[in-house]
């Protein structure tokens, strides 16, 4: 049934690029809340190597995972097969954001898809445990397609409005812990 690998192999790396969405888990060191995300937009993850993968984090109305990771950088992503054959697969790891003006971005930027409006910054994972499970109590699922409502309305918003967030919401987790700095760069205007 389950089984740990030793790194991210073809077969995983397959898996992987089938899947049209996956969960972020992270939390903090002390007390505070357990975040749990779905992600989408399956061009906006990508894996680098055998132990590193990576995603593109997109603005939102939380920052729970940035704010994790420069608490703790624990994080956990999990896949899981809604088709056929069931399957569920988590990366565990230490993260770390790369904002888009970090040197490191321009190259990162070179694995995802077509650009979203909105970029936040990618979010690097170096991983360290890769474990399957079987997924047999998962249901069944037939994709639709990629929901574009939060590309839609980051391309009609202004940079004003993304400072906003920043200075804002943004600026803590929902239990206080420091997220975006108040100089984190707006979405470029490449980006809309």
């Amino acid at each position: 049934m389950a089984k740990v690998f030793s790194h991210i192999d073809e077969s995983l790396r397959e898996f992987i690029g089938k899947q049209a969405m996956f969960f972020v888990a992270t939390a903090p060191s002390t007390g505070g809340r357990v975040n749990l995300s779905p992600k989408g937009y399956r061009d906006t993850f990508a894996v680098l190597d055998d132990h590193t993968v990576a995603y593109l984090d997109l603005f939102g109305s939380g920052v729970e995972t940035i704010a994790h990771l420069r608490d703790n950088g624990r994080i956990t992503i999990m896949f899981c097969s809604f088709t056929h054959n069931s399957r569920i697969l988590r990366l565990f790891g230490t993260g770390r954001v790369v904002r888009p003006v970090d040197a490191e971005f321009d190259t990162l930027r070179q694995h995802f898809g077509s650009d979203h409006p909105g970029v936040r910054m990618a979010i690097v994972i170096a991983v360290d445990r890769i474990a399957d499970s079987c997924g047999y109590s998962v249901p069944y699922y037939d994709l639709v397609g990629e929901r574009p409502v939060l590309d839609a309305y980051h391309a009609r918003q202004p940079d004003e409005k993304f400072a906003r967030r920043i200075a804002g919401d943004n600026g803590h987790s929902i239990d206080g812990l420091p997220a975006l700095d108040p100089e984190h760069p707006l979405p470029t205007a490449v980006d809309r």
